[in-house]
């Protein structure tokens, strides 16, 4: 089933998710922003597997080394024995142990790429030794290999293909170069480039099913987090949004602001030009808004009804006076008439604003209720203006709401 029978591409937000989703990825890559993000749900999804086949991994050549004591010789198993305990067993601890770091994002694909060379040359290297020592029965376990680092290590198609590319190469090349067995040699060389084309060819499937379904479910999460009228984040992700915003910007100390917009006389602008036509007022302002919200942690939503919610952090009062002129310049470039309303003949709205420095013994409800007591306040005074509040904050009490007046108007 193609992406396209499972997600309709024509009414896809204009997000990297559908645009990605839109141009395709043939050649299994993504947008930078969007690669790193599934290569860190990739490591996520598949970590509980990858740390289940590490440790078969070690005790599958724990049970190799003791059989190869009982099918070689003592003399011709003292290279592959010191080969499988000194390097592949301490190979395949190391890729397990970086499982369980902090940082595995960032550490275990280029660790596990270094890994699955370490471990194919390896057995490569007890391959060519036994070989040599005239036994060839050790053959299968380079095949399991290649098989381990396709599909038991959780590496992605490009770094798999890449490990086992060398190994195969340095098999090759080794072989030809000490005259292994002519016929058994091409025989195992020609298993070898054939295991290579059919790992790549699955894998590839099967990396192109799990990227697509990692944009889907990016899309669908997305979807759930629009308002489905506007298009912009709903008031779900705002309340999700703040609580993030204002952990870190407690650990980093910078400052947060909270804007809220509220159209003047809505009701009665729908009540003159029909629930139509305040529908598409409504998207028109969303829209303008957004594009007032520049920078990449700004973050704007519907917060109820006609009411709209705008985030800045690590905000300064020069950017938080920035942007609430950009707010009613739009609107008012916006031209849409609003014959029934009390304030003006055009659409206007009014803004409170909020600016503090988050504290680690308050929470952002209070600054939340603060852009609210700002917005009744630019209300009270007559709407179509901006009130902002940020001393107010030190003697506010979360959850009783006061009706401030006099408070500064922009």
């Amino acid at each position: 089933m193609s992406s396209a029978d499972r997600i309709s591409t024509a009414d896809l937000p204009d997000s990297p998710q559908a645009r990605q989703l839109r141009d395709g990825f043939p050649w299994l890559t993504f947008s930078r922003e969007l690669e790193a993000d599934f290569r860190r749900a990739h490591i996520d999804e598949n970590l509980l597997h990858t740390r289940v086949n590490l440790c078969l991994a070690v005790i599958i050549t724990i049970a190799f080394n003791a059989m190869d004591s009982v099918v070689l010789s003592p003399e011709l198993n003292r290279i592959p024995s010191m080969i499988h305990m000194l390097l592949i067993i301490p190979t395949l601890l190391i890729g397990l142990a970086a499982t369980f770091a902090a940082q595995r994002h960032r550490i275990y694909p280029p660790l596990a790429v270094v890994a699955s060379i370490i471990l194919g040359l390896g057995v490569v290297a007890v391959q060519i030794v036994v070989t040599l020592g005239g036994v060839t029965i050790l053959f299968p376990c380079l095949m399991l290999s290649i098989i381990f680092v396709y599909f038991l290590a959780g590496l992605i198609f490009y770094h798999a293909i890449a490990a086992n590319v060398i190994v195969m190469l340095a098999y090759l090349g080794v072989g030809t170069a000490l005259q292994l067995p002519g016929r058994e040699f091409a025989y195992n060389a020609m298993a070898v480039v054939a295991a290579n084309i059919f790992g790549a060819s699955v894998v590839y499937m099967n990396e192109k099913i799990s990227r697509m379904r990692f944009l889907e479910a990016c899309l669908l999460r997305e979807l759930v987090a629009r308002d489905g009228l506007t298009g912009i984040q709903n008031r779900r992700m705002f309340d999700q949004h703040i609580q993030r915003v204002w952990q870190q910007a407690v650990r980093e100390k910078v400052r947060v602001a909270v804007l809220l917009a509220d159209i003047d006389c809505f009701k009665d602008y729908n009540d003159r030009y029909g629930h139509q036509a305040g529908d598409e007022c409504l998207r028109a302002v969303a829209i303008s808004l957004n594009q007032c919200a520049r920078r990449p942690l700004d973050f704007v939503a519907r917060y109820g009804g006609e009411e709209f919610a705008l985030v800045l952090y690590e905000a300064s009062r020069e950017y938080v006076a920035e942007v609430l002129t950009r707010i009613q310049r739009s609107i008012a470039e916006l031209n849409i008439p609003h014959e029934a309303s009390r304030v003006a003949s055009r659409l206007t709205v009014s803004i409170g604003a909020a600016f503090i420095l988050p504290s680690t013994n308050r929470t952002p409800d209070g600054l939340i209720q603060l852009a609210d007591e700002a917005l009744y306040s630019a209300k009270e005074q007559g709407r179509n203006r901006v009130v902002v509040m940020e001393a107010e904050y030190h003697t506010l009490k979360t959850g009783r709401f006061e009706k401030r007046r006099g408070q500064r108007a922009v």
